[in-house]
């Protein structure tokens, strides 16, 4: 083994589209709304939040993720509480 293989051994890159599976817990920051309903983008994928409850826009939330479709970057998830608020 080179000593450039040991130096980059398990280095991956991070995708700017993440996947996302039925029951995975997350916390994330609500970056927006789309007609009406909060969203929370992490790269380029979206994770709709139609039961939230208002003014969560730029407070970070734990969700839990009920449906995501890899193939257009888009899912749902649920609510559960909010973790903590932005720093601007």
């Amino acid at each position: 083994m080179s000593l450039l293989d040991k130096y980059t051994k398990g280095w991956s890159f991070r995708t700017n589209k993440p996947s996302f599976s039925e029951g995975d817990e997350i916390a994330v920051f609500v970056t927006g709304m789309e007609d009406g309903t909060p969203i929370a983008r992490i790269g380029d994928s979206k994770l709709r939040l139609p039961d939230a409850p208002a003014g969560l826009v730029d407070k970070r939330v734990l969700l839990r993720v009920t449906s995501f479709d890899d193939n257009n970057h888009l899912g749902e998830a649920e609510y559960v509480e909010t973790v903590g608020e932005s720093a601007f």
